[in-house]
């Protein structure tokens, strides 16, 4: 059984910090690594890209609508609990991607790892909300965002250096492996004390009622749109200019690394600049990604684009993140859900329209339209958090 602590602490124990990360971390790896493998995917299972593109839409919309679920379960029954449910279920769909004989059950197998890895994010932003108070609780948020882009970034090349020398059958399987061992080790986490629900809608209620919660849901499924939707087609635009699988694999891995490196600078900037500078210097990190990758394909650029796009995500998301942790103290898990819910259909959304562009090889178009919307989802985080008492 979960043990309970008392009171939030200035910071939470590393070795929490690491089941928290690690949690997270195989979320992400699990979550990024189809990209650089949706060309062989396809080709190797007679399947078109707009088809296989499935594949990762129905990974991110799965993964999106399960949010809610796994924080009203969390708020309800507790958050251990549910990361060590949600993990078992992670590690079969796991194994049955890797058996997936063809590309309807292997949507259908992809679609239930996303419903089930879905809750080892929220949750784990959760914990750090329930256990560390608000003044600090960025740079612990920080520490889990490094965590959480080394997943990213390990993502990228292992699937595509394994797809490439083996299978990508071993790639999907390869996650199930740290979800089970996390299944154990997580029984030593703490469990946060929370305000006990009540009914199981009851968080719901109190979250919806926040005008503040909607208008940040809204702001999460924008830059979902934006950033995760558009990044899905990064390495793929690469092997379409002539890259093999490999290098494309590793040049989007280093959209991770920028994400680690900018991690690590934030960290040192909170108390320095507002919510709102943050947030502006993201978005114009992303701007020029997209603007650079429209005007051309080449590895230099596109490794400039992967790092520019790292370093936006952990400015903006990192900061609207730790604004959607304050807002509804006493139905936490389900407010950070609900967020997870618009961020993840966004991307899912972004993801599904675009795929026609990216089978016509309009890199260019596609691209440019993700520069443009960058300005208007810009203003709308960056305005709202300067409002929002």
């Amino acid at each position: 059984m979960a043990t309970t602590v008392p009171a939030p602490a200035a910071t939470l124990p590393a070795s929490s910090l690491r089941l928290l990360g690690t949690a997270g971390f195989v979320s992400n790896f699990d979550r990024f690594c189809v990209a650089p493998m949706l060309v062989l995917i396809g080709r190797q299972l007679g399947t078109p890209l707009s088809t296989v593109a499935w594949v990762a839409s129905g990974y991110y919309l799965a993964y999106g609508l399960m949010q809610p679920v796994w924080g009203a379960a969390s708020d309800r029954w507790g958050r251990v609990r549910v990361m060590r449910v949600s993990l078992t279920g992670a590690a079969l769909a796991a194994v049955a991607s890797a058996l997936a004989p063809d590309t309807p059950v292997l949507i259908v197998a992809r679609a239930l790892a996303g419903a089930f890895f879905a809750a080892s994010i929220a949750t784990s932003l959760t914990y750090v909300g329930d256990t560390v108070p608000a003044a600090t609780r960025q740079r612990s948020l920080s520490a889990l965002m490094t965590a959480f882009a080394l997943g990213t970034a390990m993502a990228t090349v292992v699937a595509a250096a394994l797809a490439h020398w083996f299978t990508w059958r071993l790639v999907f399987a390869l996650p199930g492996v740290p979800a089970a061992c996390l299944v154990v080790a997580l029984r030593r986490l703490p469990e946060p004390e929370r305000a006990r629900s009540g009914r199981l809608m009851a968080p719901f209620r109190v979250v919806l009622s926040a005008r503040w919660q909607w208008y940040v849901m809204v702001v999460a499924l924008l830059e979902g749109a934006v950033l995760l939707g558009f990044l899905t087609y990064l390495a793929p635009a690469l092997e379409a200019h002539g890259a093999p699988v490999t290098l494309a694999g590793a040049v989007a891995a280093l959209y991770g690394v920028g994400s680690m490196a900018a991690a690590q600078v934030v960290r040192r900037l909170v108390g320095r600049w507002s919510p709102t500078g943050l947030i502006v210097a993201g978005g114009v990190q992303m701007a020029l990604a997209y603007l650079l990758a429209g005007c051309s394909r080449s590895t230099g650029v596109l490794v400039v684009v992967a790092l520019l796009l790292g370093g936006g995500w952990s400015f903006m998301h990192s900061t609207i993140q730790l604004w959607a942790t304050d807002l509804c103290p006493a139905a936490r898990a389900t407010g950070v859900a609900l967020f997870g819910v618009a961020l993840y259909a966004g991307s899912a959304a972004t993801t599904a329209l675009a795929a026609s562009t990216a089978q016509a090889h309009d890199y260019r178009s596609l691209f440019w339209s993700a520069a443009f919307l960058t300005v208007p989802v810009t203003v709308v985080a960056a305005v709202g958090r300067a409002r929002c008492p």
